[in-house]
């Protein structure tokens, strides 16, 4: 009978699911909080099931000698480390749609506080005022709602939104117009956005993209009387930026449940009329809490008793006997999605995948959430082989799988395509007799990559002196090469060089490239290997 430790505050019907499925448990709510006493004990376990106290470290884990799964009850495994996990051979859960309608109904309780300035009237009349002409707030109905992401939260947000009889528009590069005309949003950049939206609510991750997705410059770019509301993650908005906009009258009012940092003991928000705080309550309701032990003592219970892997953020959902030969050409799809993702800044309408020969009869729906996840990456680096496709789907994102028998001189290779609204662009990769994912072909052209952590892809004309200028500008910068491929259709024609670096290139590497003028263009793709 495998066994579990609850080390923190769990549900007791979720105990209760581990023990009526056959699972034998030890709920110890408060060893989460003693390190020492988890490390001493954590051996005798298959599976852990942990909230966010129980920081599940490399050291802790060099104890687990036989954990073989991690279930996080909610979404967030910053108290896990995954990469040493991994190396253990131990999975990582967590459930990340279990708490999407109390974070989004919090959104939508900030900007009715906002709007009516709820907190502060309740302090003043609790104090024994009565100061029923100081707080005027406004109506939400018939306002304008900016809504910056439409996917899982906030495709919740938008329904409630329209429902309280406002108009919605939607900033989200993935964002299809079949989706936004199925939501019932007008999608559009960002910059109408925040000239036009009387209150903006974030719903997105933070990403080197969406990092300050609202700062200073962008905030001046605000409808004068704007109110925000961010209900997501910490760092989408520059909050000295905001506290001066604040102040100044150009914002209304603004309401943070997460912060830069957290936990937050101090700010420039705080303190300044018409700013409503809460420390990240989104997901705290007891509904939310209940989902999410549920399902986390589901899903572990699934894992232990019949190998069945769900929202797994180290592993793909395959059965065992596949893993031993998908493993290779599961890496080499999510390659494939992750290069592709990398390359393409404007929204993309449909992800089609071709299988060829051997890898025509493999586990499809797990190879397809593999290239998915990788497209994704580029703007969620949370997403996983499981929420992938449904975040995808969400967003409109069409999906087609096409397979063939054995048609060149590979055993089988699988090819990318995704469609924008104004290209397509195609990669495709096989597994080689060694086991390595390599890349065979971009953009139609033929060419044979080694797969590295830190890769470089540039374009130019096929005229004498690139190969040279990339040399020597990459040389003279210090970045080493460890493999270096050519490619090109003819000559004269277009050419394409994809390397292998020792290292992550530095801004100012790429900003180097482009200014030499030989290159048309010029990126920088990192891969998770």
């Amino acid at each position: 009978m495998p066994k579990v430790l609850v080390s923190d505050k769990l549900s007791e019907t979720a105990v209760q699911i581990f023990r009526d499925r056959g699972v034998d448990v030890d709920y110890l709510p408060d060893v989460g909080k003693d390190k020492e006493k988890l490390a001493e004990i954590i051996g005798q376990y298959d599976g852990l099931a942990i909230r966010s106290a129980s920081k599940v470290t490399e050291k802790l884990l060099e104890n687990a000698t036989n954990l073989k799964v991690i279930g996080r009850a909610g979404i967030g495994v910053d108290n896990v480390d995954i990469p040493a996990a991994s190396k253990k051979g131990v999975i990582v859960m967590n459930t990340p749609f279990g708490n999407s309608v109390t974070t989004a109904e919090h959104a939508i309780a900030l900007m009715f506080a906002v709007a009516r300035q709820l907190p502060e009237a309740s302090v003043s009349t609790h104090a024994g005022k009565w100061e029923k002409n100081r707080f005027m707030g406004v109506e939400v109905f018939n306002k304008t709602l900016g809504i910056i992401g439409a996917g899982n939260i906030g495709s919740i947000v938008i329904d409630r939104a329209l429902g309280l009889k406002m108009k919605v528009l939607a900033y989200d590069p993935f964002l299809s117009e079949e989706r936004a005309v199925e939501l019932g949003v007008k999608k559009v950049e960002l910059d109408e956005m925040l000239a036009k939206a009387d209150f903006i609510t974030l719903h997105v991750p933070l990403t080197d993209k969406t990092k300050n997705i609202l700062s200073r410059e962008n905030l001046l770019k605000t409808k004068k009387g704007v109110r925000i509301v961010n209900a997501a993650r910490g760092g989408l908005i520059d909050e000295a930026a905001l506290a001066e906009l604040l102040q100044s009258g150009h914002v209304a009012g603004a309401a943070l449940d997460v912060f830069a940092t957290e936990p937050a003991t101090e700010s420039p928000l705080f303190g300044l009329p018409n700013v409503v705080v809460t420390p990240h309550l989104g997901a705290s309701t007891n509904e939310a809490q209940e989902n999410v032990a549920l399902q986390v003592a589901e899903q572990m219970s699934d894992y232990l008793l019949t190998g069945a892997v769900s929202n797994a953020l180290n592993m793909p959902s395959v059965t065992a006997e596949e893993a031993a030969v998908m493993g290779p050409w599961i890496k080499l799809a999510g390659h494939l999605g992750a290069f592709i993702g990398q390359m393409t800044d404007e929204p993309i309408k449909a992800i089609n995948v071709l299988y060829d020969g051997v890898a025509s009869d493999m586990n499809l729906k797990a190879l397809n959430a593999a290239v998915i996840a990788g497209v994704m990456k580029a703007t969620n680096p949370d997403v996983n082989m499981v929420s992938a496709p449904v975040m995808a789907t969400e967003r409109g994102v069409q999906q087609a799988t096409t397979t063939q028998a054995k048609t060149g001189v590979f055993d089988g290779y699988v090819k990318v395509t995704v469609v924008t609204d104004t290209r397509e662009r195609s990669i495709a990769g096989t597994v080689f007799s060694d086991g390595k994912p390599r890349f065979i072909q971009i953009r139609g052209i033929n060419v044979d990559a080694e797969i590295g952590e830190y890769m470089l892809y540039t374009r130019n004309r096929d005229v004498p002196g690139v190969i040279g200028a990339l040399g020597m500008t990459l040389g003279d910068l210090g970045v080493n090469i460890a493999n270096f491929t050519l490619g090109r259709t003819k000559s004269g024609d277009d050419a394409i060089a994809i390397l292998y670096l020792d290292e992550e290139l530095k801004p100012e590497v790429i900003e180097a490239l482009k200014a030499t003028g030989k290159f048309l263009q010029v990126r920088p793709i990192n891969f998770e290997v």
